[in-house]
């Protein structure tokens, strides 16, 4: 079955095999366990990562340097996404779509006219924040509950609508989601949440979130991460509950797959915000498994419309719906 995943690092391991001089890193390190797993899409995010934000803007450079140098080695096998029709042109040639997107925007420092030249090189994703507190607004691990989108922030969200950018909640602190909420008007997606009355920790969802972004039409991504499954017992299994809790609180249109593997990635990447001993849900590890989710949903009675609207049409309907 065709996958959408609506959230990868592979940027961030492209930036480090790049910076050491290797060329060709999606075709030697990716794509092979991309294709096994049946990734037929996704979205490689622009990521400041652990320990390079100290200095935003320059790792924000390098991974930009770093992602347009690989576009070019990779056009036998992938291609970027300004539009739906380019997501159906390059799943029609065989090569992998990828739409550019930015978890996070503490890169641009403050100047969101940076957001023109994103999305003039390529980008048509974006979230205000990672996990820290910025100019534009407030991550899910700052101490600060009662700060949430900035002044700035909103003008940042209007020009992301105005320049048909996808705008992603993950990451984002309770004040921060609903600021967004209501200071946007097209749908929204949760790119790698889950459900917080499933796993009770800051990361994911609560109830009333989750219906929010149903109602806007948008998608919450299910995320393989093992701190955001389940704290004692964080498997394969357990991810399929979150998606079962979200069908039954607000149908099968709103849920789809944003993995956020990282068993690619350095240990000083994820040890900063790592709780658990590992990065990978059992039975979840990485990109060749996702076909192991894909049929626990059908062993629980998941209709084949219903699970392909989970694997890749709902992401699908929001981006042709913002994308145009």
């Amino acid at each position: 079955m065709k996958i959408f995943d609506g959230h990868s690092d592979i940027f961030t391991d492209v930036t480090m095999r790049r910076l050491n001089g290797e060329k060709n890193v999606l075709k030697n390190h990716h794509i092979e366990r991309l294709r096994k797993g049946g990734v037929d899409g996704s979205i490689f995010v622009i990521w400041i990562d652990p320990p390079y934000t100290d200095n935003p803007p320059l790792r924000m450079l390098q991974v930009l340097g770093a992602a347009c140098d690989e576009i070019e080695d990779m056009k036998d096998i992938a291609g970027i996404v300004y539009s739906y029709k380019d997501l159906l042109s390059l799943r029609q040639s065989g090569r992998l779509p990828i739409i550019i997107g930015c978890e996070g925007l503490s890169g641009i420092n403050g100047n969101i006219s940076i957001i023109s030249m994103l999305h003039k090189l390529g980008a048509r994703h974006a979230s205000l924040t990672w996990n820290e507190e910025n100019e534009l607004a407030t991550g899910v691990r700052s101490p600060n509950k009662d700060r949430g989108v900035t002044p700035l922030g909103i003008e940042a969200l209007h020009k992301l609508e105005e320049f048909k950018m996808i705008i992603d909640v993950s990451h984002a602190n309770e004040k921060t989601f609903w600021d967004i909420y209501e200071n946007t008007t097209k749908p929204i997606i949760a790119s790698h949440s889950n459900a917080y009355s499933v796993c009770n920790v800051p990361r994911n969802l609560k109830d009333e979130q989750i219906k929010a972004i149903a109602g806007r039409n948008g998608v919450i991504g299910m995320n393989s991460w093992p701190d955001f499954i389940d704290i004692n017992n964080p498997t394969v299994e357990k991810l399929a509950d979150h998606i079962d809790y979200i069908a039954n609180l607000v149908g099968i249109d709103a849920i789809g797959l944003g993995f956020d593997f990282c068993d690619f990635l350095q240990g000083d990447t994820t040890s900063s915000f790592q709780d658990s001993e590992s990065t990978a849900a059992i039975g979840l590890e990485d990109a060749s498994k996702i076909p192991v989710l894909i049929d626990i949903l059908f062993k629980r009675g998941y209709k084949t419309e219903d699970v392909e609207k989970i694997a890749f049409k709902n992401y699908e309907r929001v981006i042709k719906e913002v994308l145009g």
